[in-house]
């Protein structure tokens, strides 16, 4: 169930629903690994409904942080600590697996971030996020799919498409560049040989349609096929729930890290929206994060070797207000954190052009003001892992925003 304070117009709602969760994958032959024995990859998730990034990795050495945040700011002390990034950041205690990343130098935090969005919709900034453009209106593709659809004739990483995981396509990653629908099941395994007699049915009625379920059977196979054969159903809370997390992460973690699997994939989590008792190191936000948390070490032990060459990326449509609300919650903001884990991040670094947090340094003197652009972020990850060309990725990628320079030197 989605927590969002907004309620989409209908037209709208068509359209970010469209998709199926299945789409045809034309057979594809296992190939070499590149001759530099680098094989990478790239996953994006998606948080819709704004993070507040100032109670995810907070500014404990800021003076002003602690009486604009109140209760819910982040302490070095206390029965909840948070847990120390370097001498001026600190990340939310429900994300150790972050913080043991952070000190192996294979996660990094880009802080006081969002996009070129500056109203406070979510279904616009949404839009804005996962669609590349600059402005709201435009939902018929992702900026993820438009990068593979730009790389070379013949790429392997092109060729291989992209894994999109939920019950619909999430905007960032749909488009023309062929895509695998893959999410945990909701119902029990058909029984018996069920599968196979509609599979049967399907190949002398509907050839096409058959390819289709035969890609789904095998990547449902392949996503969750333990020694034991057995299926685990869609934890209760959904998908967007801190179980629900994990077991996408696990899931898909699987189909990535296969020798012919895709190299890009998506995950969109609702319920991100906490206007209301949102809790700081501990309640609700916390399980959330903690989630989050659990996707991060799902990829880490499942991708395994292919974790090296691994970039993820945790972007949300805009932040949360400095400022408590009388209900103990944050409204909708600007500045946010990008959040950065994998083998292939250069990471140990909270990389920020720190505005303050004193009345005239806030955005609207309201929210965190933004020094970093979240498409750099991007740019400089589709540069450095596939090599996309700050001329394509301007043009073609993000139309329009040539301006905004790729933030290079992200990846090992």
């Amino acid at each position: 169930m989605s927590l969002l304070c907004e309620t989409p117009h209908p037209s709208r709602r068509a359209m970010l629903m469209t998709g199926g969760a299945l789409f045809a994958w034309a057979y594809l032959p296992r190939f070499a690994r590149a001759a530099d024995n680098r094989d990478p990859r790239l996953i994006v998730i998606v948080l819709r409904g704004a993070l507040d990034g100032l109670s995810a990795v907070g500014p404990v050495g800021d003076p002003d942080y602690a009486g604009l945040h109140g209760d819910i700011a982040l302490s070095l002390t206390g029965p909840h600590a948070a847990l120390p990034l370097d001498g001026f950041f600190a990340v939310n205690p429900a994300m150790p697996v972050f913080a043991r990343l952070f000190k192996k130098k294979q996660a990094a935090v880009v802080h006081a971030a969002a996009t070129g969005y500056r109203e406070r919709s979510h279904f616009d900034g949404q839009d804005v996020l996962e669609s590349g453009f600059a402005g709201p209106g435009h939902v018929a593709t992702g900026w993820l799919n438009r990068a593979l659809e730009n790389l070379p004739a013949g790429d392997r990483v092109a060729t291989l498409g992209g894994l999109a995981v939920g019950p619909s396509t999430p905007l960032v990653i749909r488009g023309a560049a062929p895509v695998l629908g893959w999410a945990p099941q909701s119902l029990p395994a058909p029984a018996g040989d069920l599968a196979t007699r509609v599979l049967d049915l399907y190949q002398h009625r509907d050839p096409v349609l058959a390819v289709a379920l035969r890609k789904g059977l095998d990547a449902d196979k392949m996503a969750f096929d333990d020694q034991m054969g057995s299926k685990p159903m869609k934890p209760k809370g959904g998908l967007d729930s801190a179980a629900g997390m994990r077991q996408a992460a696990q899931g898909a973690a699987r189909l990535i890290a296969a020798d012919d699997g895709p190299r890009v994939a998506a995950l969109a989590f609702d319920g991100w929206d906490t206007h209301v008792n949102e809790g700081g190191a501990t309640g609700r936000l916390a399980t959330l994060l903690g989630g989050l948390d659990g996707a991060f070490e799902e990829f880490e032990k499942g991708l395994g070797e292919r974790w090296k060459d691994t970039a993820i990326v945790t972007i949300t449509e805009f932040g949360r207000t400095a400022q408590v609300n009388g209900t103990v919650g944050t409204d909708h903001g600007t500045g946010t954190v990008v959040l950065l884990a994998g083998g292939a991040i250069k990471g140990g670094r909270v990389i920020a052009d720190w505005p303050g947090l004193k009345p005239a340094q806030l955005y609207e003197q309201r929210d965190l003001a933004p020094t970093s652009d979240v498409r750099a972020v991007l740019k400089g990850l589709l540069a450095d892992q596939f090599g996309l060309s700050a001329a394509v990725l301007g043009d073609k990628v993000f139309p329009e925003s040539a301006a905004v320079t790729p933030m290079r030197g992200l990846i090992v």
